[in-house]
């Protein structure tokens, strides 16, 4: 019940600068600050933080997790579902928390959030780290729809459907939701020998309260890709203007992810640098859950 009147404390006080934003903190206030940036679009923080966003703060962090406007909690029917309003948002966290500097945590599509935040407020970022992060789309892509054809050749029913998606706009929200379908289908965001202790993770979270609010926009990415021109991008050489800047960059990334290639992987290891990257055994997309010891540790290790 507290949680329930501070969450719609906050987002009423929100409504007075036109926003409507579901956010909550971890952790002292007085520690350096962690913004997690969501998956998406469609996506929400809920997995992080019934999971990880305590045990992140526990590490000597306050933790900030919220969902952006328009997506998981943050209903917004006026949301534009663009970069530039992602950036509002974290805009507006900075203001309400009084930061001066943060690390930007993005997980997925909340990498791209993140390296474009940080590449135009270098100012306002003291690390970027790349979880699982999207950087390269059309590459990945290409590497979900060509290792497919390799695992169903002579599977004519897949391969028509590649075909099929193959002849989409690649700048289309139905693009890349049937390549990230069939990346599903094949369970490419799965690890592949869940530990104990991941199916322990996962089994809380499903049965706690986050699970319960697990609400998704299936909306969003249509109006994302209606209203937002920078739809397929590669932000590697943005990455290296951050990186350049004199912002840290890091990346941290599970090896049976199925939506990267390995010449992807290393291109943005080369980036990183090999002491601000690291590849985890048996763990997939959701790296903070299929190996969250590990996660924390490099996490801990790199910002600390």
């Amino acid at each position: 019940m507290r949680l329930l009147l501070f969450v719609c404390f906050f987002m009423i006080s929100l409504f007075s600068n036109g926003q409507n934003l579901y956010i909550k903190t971890y952790g002292n206030e007085k520690n350096k600050a962690v913004i997690f940036i969501h998956g998406g679009p469609s996506g929400n923080a809920t997995l992080f933080e019934g999971t990880t966003a305590q045990k992140l703060a526990d590490k000597g962090f306050y933790v900030i997790a919220y969902d952006r406007r328009g997506e998981g909690r943050s209903t917004d029917s006026n949301a534009t579902f663009t970069y530039e309003e992602t950036f509002q948002d974290l805009n507006s966290i900075y203001k309400k928390y009084h930061l001066k500097k943060a690390v930007l945590l993005g997980h997925s599509f909340g990498g791209l959030v993140a390296t474009l935040y940080t590449n135009k407020y270098p100012q306002n970022v003291s690390a970027l780290v790349l979880a699982g992060a999207l950087f390269s789309q059309q590459e990945t892509y290409n590497h979900i729809l060509n290792s497919i054809k390799k695992i169903h050749d002579g599977d004519s029913k897949t391969l028509n459907k590649i075909a099929y998606v193959e002849k989409l706009d690649k700048h289309s929200a139905g693009y890349r939701k049937h390549c990230f379908d069939l990346a599903s289908d094949e369970a490419y965001f799965q690890m592949p020998k869940p530990t104990k202790a991941s199916k322990k993770l996962y089994a809380k979270y499903e049965a706690g309260e986050f699970y319960k609010t697990n609400i998704r926009n299936k909306n969003a990415p249509l109006l994302f890709y209606q209203n937002e021109k920078q739809n397929n991008i590669d932000v590697r050489p943005i990455l290296k203007k951050i990186k350049n800047s004199g912002v840290p960059v890091f990346g941290i990334y599970g090896k049976q992810d199925g939506i990267f290639s390995s010449e992807q992987i290393n291109s943005l290891k080369a980036i990183t640098g090999k002491n601000h990257f690291a590849y985890l055994e048996n763990c997939s997309h959701y790296l903070f859950v299929d190996q969250q010891n590990a996660f924390l540790t490099n996490v801990k290790n790199w910002l600390k």
